[in-house]
């Protein structure tokens, strides 16, 4: 870069460099961009943040906008400011695809439009509930696993939240299909930090004055120590960099181990040998009312009962005879 302005060198020539380019270069060595980005609202509220301040035991003083860096250099709130308080026009959304591609999409919410710290908690809670426990039921015991592991699945939620780049008015995004969690964020890793470093646990705060009220509310615990989090339940494959983004790709257990006889969790309204029973209908369907009995560790009476309720609710019927039949599940209630 001189007084003519930027170059670059093309072989033994300096050609002019792309508008496009020096923007990308310079936002790439820009530290902390979004501190000193204006806010585009000139009045902010920040009830939602006192709440969640004060739901810690934490109150926020009369400076507590110096304090948390929401103000730039002319002293006016910044873009930190204006992720955090309560209304923006920050769009959040968690999607769901019927299938394994984005060509059907069955389900859109929108968690955005508030406070970074409100969308977090929302996105949190719903997709703490998609985390559906799978049962793998046995003569000797009964295994539960989740369709992903749940502290993987925080860790990667909350680095979407705090590491993406905001810069270009650009939110993460939440994605479910039938065999896999993506998360995405915009801004591929900080200039300075190597893949290696990253897979290793060194960080380059792209927002610190986030990170700063994340630690604050405990919705993080060390810096660092998110990735390798995620690599204890998962492997490096499943982040994927480009140019401008980095995703994280959860596979669902669901897909890698129905062949083990995993099933889906829990059905609303049955208790829970009638549960069992769905599970091990779904796992053989000529199971015998006597095996059930043993599994479950109720009588035979017992299980004629909770079969005779399941009917009721057209969930489950026998197909042939009591011999040489099998039970078929309908429907989920």
């Amino acid at each position: 870069m001189s007084e003519k302005g930027a170059f670059i060198r093309i072989g033994s020539a300096s050609e002019p460099m792309p508008t496009r380019q020096i923007e990308y270069l310079f936002s790439r060595r820009t530290r902390n961009s979004i501190a000193q980005m204006k806010s585009p609202k000139r009045e902010l509220r920040f009830q939602q943040l006192h709440i969640y301040y004060q739901s810690i035991g934490k109150n926020l003083n009369e400076q507590f906008a110096s304090n948390l860096e929401l103000k730039n250099d002319n002293r006016d709130f910044n873009y930190v400011a204006y992720l955090l308080n309560d209304i923006n026009n920050i769009s959040i959304k968690v999607a769901r695809y019927s299938g394994i591609s984005r060509v059907d999409l069955v389900e859109s919410n929108e968690y955005g439009y508030v406070s970074l710290i409100k969308a977090t908690y929302q996105v949190l809670e719903k997709l703490n509930l998609e985390n559906k426990t799978l049962t793998q039921i046995t003569p000797k015991a009964r295994k539960e696993q989740r369709l992903w592991k749940a502290i993987a699945l925080r860790e990667a939620i909350i680095n979407a939240f705090v590491h993406n780049d905001y810069t270009r008015e650009v939110s993460p995004k939440f994605e479910i299909f039938d065999d896999r969690l993506e998360i995405t964020s915009y801004g591929s890793l900080p200039q300075g930090l190597s893949e290696e470093e990253f897979f290793q646990g060194f960080s380059i705060l792209r927002n610190k004055e986030l990170m700063r009220i994340f630690k604050d509310l405990d919705l993080v615990e060390q810096l660092g120590s998110g990735i390798p989090r995620i690599l204890e339940s998962y492997d490096k494959d499943c982040f994927k960099f480009s140019e401008n983004f980095l995703r994280v790709v959860l596979p669902s257990n669901k897909k890698v181990d129905e062949k083990d006889g995993l099933v889906d969790g829990l059905v609303d309204g049955l208790v829970e040998s009638q549960q069992m029973i769905l599970k091990l209908v779904a796992k053989n369907p000529k199971v015998s009312k006597r095996e059930m009995a043993e599994i479950i560790g109720i009588s035979t009476t017992a299980i004629d009962k909770n079969i005779e309720k399941l009917k009721d609710e057209n969930l489950i019927k026998r197909i042939g005879s009591s011999r040489s039949g099998y039970w078929k599940i309908i429907k989920s209630k």
